[in-house]
C-alpha cells in the first residue's frame, strides 16, 4: 500500500511546490489535495485516509489553532504538520500544543517538508530550530543528560550517531516501540524538541555507545 499524504493550503503555487518535493523525493506517494478546511473531511471519510497531513493555518475556513484541534478531535490517528507562514516561537509551541507532530515555516526549503513527515512517520516531532536567548537559568547540558537512564544514555548515544530507532532496538534487542518511549522520553528530561537538538547536545557531551562487555 503506497504513502497517501494530504495536502490542505489554499494556496496553489505551494501545494504545487510540495506536491513536486514530495513526487522526487518519495516515489510511488499518493498525494492528495484540498484548498478549504471544509473539504478535509469529506476526502478523509470517502476511503481516502491518508497517513499524513500538511496543515495551513490560515486556509479558508481553518480558524487557525481552532482548525487543528477539531482536526486532530476527529482523526486522532491521523498525523498532521503544520506548514504555515507564522514561525514564531510561540505559534510552533501552540500548534505541537493543539495536538501537531511537526512544524515547518513556509520559508524553510522544501526539502525540510520530506524530513518532516519521515519524522512523524516514525513516531517523533519535527521542529525547525528556534532561534532565541540562552536561558542562564536552564540546567546545563551535562545536568540534563544525567538525568537519563543507563538506557536512555544507550539510545542517546545512537542518536547522536544518526541511527534509525530500528537500528537501535536491533543492538539494544529491544522492541522498536521500546526505543520510541526512550525517545519521547529523552527529548523531555534534555528540554529539546526533535531528536536533531538531541543529537547535538549529545555530541557536545561526546556521548558513545557503551562498550560491549568483554568476554
Amino acid at each position: 500500500m503506497s504513502l497517501r499524504i494530504l495536502i490542505a493550503d489554499d494556496h496553489p503555487l505551494m501545494r504545487t511546490a510540495l506536491t513536486q518535493t514530495i513526487g522526487q523525493a518519495m516515489a510511488g506517494a499518493e498525494i492528495l489535495e484540498v484548498s478549504r478546511f471544509d473539504q478535509i473531511k469529506p476526502v478523509l471519510e470517502a476511503g481516502e485516509a491518508a497517513d499524513v497531513i500538511l496543515l495551513d493555518l490560515h486556509m479558508p475556513g481553518m480558524s487557525g489553532l481552532i482548525g487543528l484541534m477539531m482536526l486532530r478531535a476527529e482523526h486522532p490517528a491521523i498525523p498532521v504538520i503544520v506548514v504555515s507562514a507564522s514561525e514564531d516561537p510561540v505559534t510552533i509551541q501552540r500548534a505541537i500544543d493543539y495536538g501537531a507532530s511537526g512544524f515547518v515555516p513556509k520559508s524553510a526549503p522544501n526539502t525540510q517538508i520530506v524530513e518532516a513527515i519521515n519524522a512523524v512517520l516514525e513516531g517523533e516531532l519535527w521542529l525547525p530550530v528556534i532561534s532565541g536567548g540562552h536561558d542562564a537559568d536552564a540546567p546545563d547540558p551535562a545536568q540534563r543528560a544525567a538525568t537519563l537512564t543507563p538506557q536512555q544514555l544507550r539510545v542517546l548515544a545512537g542518536i547522536a550517531e544518526g541511527k534509525l530507532n530500528k537500528q537501535i532496538a536491533y543492538e539494544m534487542n529491544v522492541a522498536e516501540t521500546t526505543v520510541k518511549a526512550h525517545v519521547t522520553t529523552i527529548l523531555r528530561k534534555l528540554g529539546v524538541l526533535t531528536r536533531t537538538q538531541a543529537a547535538v547536545l549529545a555530541s557536545q557531551l561526546a556521548l558513545s555507545p557503551t562498550p560491549p562487555p568483554v568476554e
